[in-house]
């Protein structure tokens, strides 16, 4: 998969971003500052689809671990919880991954949006 460095990934796609794609997305939400030290933890996407399981001590130690101040992680769950609820709410577009031959694009894209939906829903942040 290839991304550009002046766009960032595509927020359905959060669950498969690469530590790159974290840090182009944390320069959007103006969370820039952490982008080296995401890098250097391997903060990924799977990760942040896992970080809504954390426990109390996970999540202080992940914020100890990257430097966070405390409204710059808040900030960080925000924009995580905005993009699942996008995705639940079907809002954000399907591409194409740049391997699927144009002969089953509309399969894969009808397959892959209902499948990255429901997936979504299993990981909707509590209140």
């Amino acid at each position: 998969m290839i991304i550009s460095k002046e766009k960032a990934p595509e927020p359905l796609d959060f669950f498969i971003w690469t530590v790159e794609d974290v840090g182009l997305w944390l320069e959007e939400i103006n969370l820039g500052s952490y982008r080296q030290i995401f890098k250097e933890n391997g903060v990924n996407g799977e990760y942040l689809e896992g970080m809504s399981m954390f426990t109390t001590e996970q999540i202080l130690r992940f914020i100890r671990r990257c430097h966070m101040k405390w409204g710059d992680f808040i900030t960080l769950c925000k924009e995580l919880r905005r993009i699942k609820v996008a995705c639940l709410k079907g809002e954000q577009r399907v591409r194409r991954p740049w391997w699927a031959p144009s002969c089953i694009s509309v399969v894969f894209m009808k397959t892959a949006k209902r499948n990255r939906q429901c997936r979504v829903v299993s990981l909707k942040l509590e209140p």
